[in-house]
């Protein structure tokens, strides 16, 4: 019970101590901003937390919420309706994670290489259209995508919401979700079970460019504007809530309610440091040793001659015999 709620325990744990060390952690306006920072990271870390769960890893995320709000912003300002744009945003994330899956699947690069060079090619891209300088006097209608409620519910919130409950019932009920399972826990074996380990890898790299961008959406309507450099740094981010979460680099575990709890873990810890005026480079630092350290734990969990045991959804056995029935 301690290892499959221990997320859980810590977020809980993370709250109170911040309630204790700064008296603003629990206004309703302090909670607002940590509910609007984590539906960005959030929904990235869905994305990420897919690739992860098939044993990859996908470091564009955040260039890809950048890249996508500058082009859907660009179009606003050109004065595109805004449905148009919002799909032009969504477009471009598949298309660059599509583009991921190819250079993965096709050209047998490693995720960390393909994902790392295309971060620089849409970084650079993101820079050289905008020359550098943020998209701003946006049209008010964005603002709702970061800003509006629906039932007095935050729109972020609520979007954040329905993709986890969709996404959560897509890898535990859907023989879509079982294979994802099933190319984390033994690649090999999905492929002699008839499955296209290519087109399912693919596929899951397009869900992830696609998740960014509604990230992106979500941050240039909080923000009015689209900043080139936004979301720099929010691949670890994500990588980081997805393994506090539950999931392990090796792939073949992971959940969404785990990974959404681990977005509010970072969002918290992000938000606590900014009250209590640590240093940015501190924070910078904290993060990084936070994704090493769930790291490690992971593969502690995963030592024969560890005290900890691996956090399962099904046993390992079990798994590649599903995956194998598929």
């Amino acid at each position: 019970m301690l290892k499959k709620y221990g997320p859980l325990f810590i977020l809980a744990g993370l709250i109170v101590i911040m309630a204790i060390a700064s008296p603003y952690f629990l206004t309703a306006d302090n909670l607002e901003t940590v509910a609007k920072q984590t539906a960005v990271i959030g929904v990235l870390t869905i994305g990420e937390l897919l690739v992860i769960i098939t044993g990859g890893i996908d470091l564009t995320v955040g260039a890809v919420l950048a890249f996508s709000m500058v082009i859907s912003a660009l179009m606003l300002k050109a004065g595109v309706p805004l449905v148009v744009c919002i799909l032009a945003a969504l477009a471009i994330g598949a298309a660059v994670g599509y583009l991921n899956g190819f250079i993965v699947t096709k050209m047998k690069l490693p995720p960390f290489i393909a994902t790392l060079g295309m971060t620089g090619v849409l970084r650079g891209a993101a820079l050289i259209i905008t020359d550098g300088l943020p998209v701003s006097s946006l049209p008010e209608s964005i603002n709702w995508f970061g800003n509006g409620t629906v039932l007095f519910i935050s729109v972020p919130i609520l979007i954040l919401a329905v993709l986890a409950i969709i996404f959560q019932i897509v890898l535990s009920k859907t023989i879509f979700g079982r294979q994802i399972y099933a190319l984390g826990s033994n690649t090999e074996a999905t492929r002699l079970a008839g499955i296209n380990v290519g087109s399912r890898t693919r596929c899951i790299y397009l869900l992830s460019g696609m998740l960014a961008a509604v990230a992106g959406i979500l941050l240039m309507g909080r923000l009015s504007a689209a900043q080139p450099t936004a979301a720099t740094g929010y691949e670890s981010n994500a990588i980081a809530a997805s393994v506090i979460g539950g999931a392990s680099m090796l792939g073949g575990v992971g959940t969404v309610w785990g990974a959404i709890v681990g977005a509010f873990i970072m969002s918290i810890l992000t938000n606590g440091f900014t009250l209590l005026h640590v240093n940015t480079f501190f924070q910078q630092s904290a993060i990084g040793f936070i994704l090493i350290m769930a790291v490690y734990l992971d593969i502690l969990q995963r030592s024969s001659g560890s005290p900890f045991k691996r956090l399962h959804l099904v046993p390992r056995k079990e798994k590649i015999s599903k995956s194998e029935h598929l």
